[in-house]
């Protein structure tokens, strides 16, 4: 009764559009007093050992380090880039959103700003070659989904600190998977633009010699991925300290570029302590829930209910995804995460499932809830940039990608050894 009762009521406070972070806290002192320990006295020691981290420590500073390459233009200057090396394929322009929001994954660790930034940069450009405005604002909506998969991934630190996972495996695990991921996005850009070629405007053609020219715009984040993720994968440095790495190395060349002002620098600064005050709230509400969670037994009931259930691992774990896919409608990411991994994790670990394979899994339905109507949040952060026509021309064209997603799975589940294929 405890647990249909807090279920309830934190649906109808989500629905009503609280704060994620106050949702849960409140929710744990109610919960709290049903508990025979009294944890709201805790509630500092608690919020204390939840954000006090040293691994936690790399999330500002890799959001620190997509502040510093957006606010000095250097995404712009990529994405330029890159359409001049795909432009002659049909659909040019929406590869590029594809494969500019990969890279630009590579250095921000996250979605939301990936989208924001990939939006700003090609939406002028849609108008311009004659585009499907729905379509083409879709495909910057799903690639920046990639954000959390590719590494360095804010939500993957997040996982692996709440599961006690290495976050440097699951960085490594999301390499694959997010290139194929990729790849599949841009496969059906290029079926769908074969053979509807209304829908991808006019191509345009650019000479080898303003090709060539171009690559150098690519620098700044091939070397950043190269320095933070190689760093990491030889073991020559923890993420935060490649996180660190790849800050100094952003700062650099915001200088080489001549974009580095006090005022820029103020923003990025201003915009990192935003987010990451965002997130530890989260964290820190989602821990204590946990606790409490902890305290009376939630989780192990609901493990003992599924066991009953006598279903094999395998209808176990589509059990599971069908529960992200429906609560995707309706949650946010981040607090999907952390609401839920708790009761989740122990369950899969004890169905014979590999931790570091289900961190990438996992994420996989993340993404998905971050184009799903009404709550995907990538959704309204492109209409925001786009500032015109109605979000339901965007929701209209999303699934397609939603349903590429749901063929990574299936491959993932089918071949669980491609997350493995980099990891030593």
């Amino acid at each position: 009764m405890i647990w249909l009762f807090s279920f309830i009521l934190l649906i109808v406070l989500l629905l009503l559009a609280f704060p994620v972070a106050i949702v849960m806290g409140n929710l744990g002192i109610i919960m709290g007093l049903f508990s025979p320990i009294r944890l709201y006295r805790a509630l500092g020691e608690i919020s204390w050992s939840a954000s006090s981290s040293f691994t936690l420590f790399c999330i500002p500073l890799f959001i620190l380090m997509g502040e510093l390459l957006v606010r000095c233009e250097i995404a712009d200057k990529m994405y330029k880039s890159v359409d001049n090396l795909l432009s002659w394929l049909p659909g040019g322009l929406m590869h590029s959103n594809i494969l500019t929001s990969a890279l630009f994954a590579a250095t921000s660790g996250s979605s939301v700003a990936t989208a924001a930034t990939i939006g700003t940069v090609a939406l002028p450009q849609a108008k311009k070659y004659g585009y499907n405005d729905g379509l083409f604002s879709a495909s910057i909506a799903a690639g920046g989904t990639l954000g959390i998969l590719i590494p360095p991934s804010i939500n993957l630190v997040i996982y692996g600190s709440l599961t006690n996972t290495s976050i440097v495996k699951l960085f490594i695990a999301g390499i694959v998977p997010g290139v194929l991921l990729a790849l599949l996005f841009m496969l059906f850009i290029l079926v769908i633009s074969v053979i509807h070629p209304e829908l991808s405007g006019h191509k345009h053609s650019t000479s080898w010699g303003e090709k060539v020219k171009g690559l150098k715009d690519l620098l700044p984040l091939v070397v950043i991925f190269a320095v933070v993720i190689g760093s990491i994968y030889m073991g020559f440095a923890t993420p935060t300290e490649a996180a660190a790495l790849g800050v100094i190395i952003a700062l650099a060349f915001a200088v080489c570029y001549r974009k580095l002002t006090v005022k820029t620098l103020k923003k990025a600064i201003e915009g990192t302590i935003n987010t990451t005050g965002m997130i530890m709230f989260i964290i820190v509400a989602a821990n204590f829930l946990n606790s409490v969670l902890i305290s009376l037994g939630i989780g192990d009931k609901l493990t003992s209910i599924i066991d009953n259930l006598g279903l094999t691992p395998t209808e176990t774990l589509l059990v599971i995804i069908f529960i992200y896919f429906i609560m995707g409608f309706f949650i946010e990411t981040l607090s999907m995460m952390v609401l839920t991994i708790p009761i989740v994790y122990p369950i899969i670990t004890s169905i014979g499932y590999d931790p570091i394979w289900f961190g990438i899994l996992l994420i996989l339905l993340i993404q998905m809830a971050l184009i799903t109507p009404p709550v995907g949040l990538n959704l309204y952060v492109v209409q925001g940039v786009r500032g015109k026509g109605s979000i339901g021309e965007i929701c209209n064209w999303v699934w397609p990608f939603v349903i590429m997603m749901f063929i990574m799975i299936t491959v993932l589940i089918k071949f669980p050894n491609l997350v493995f294929l980099l990891i030593k």
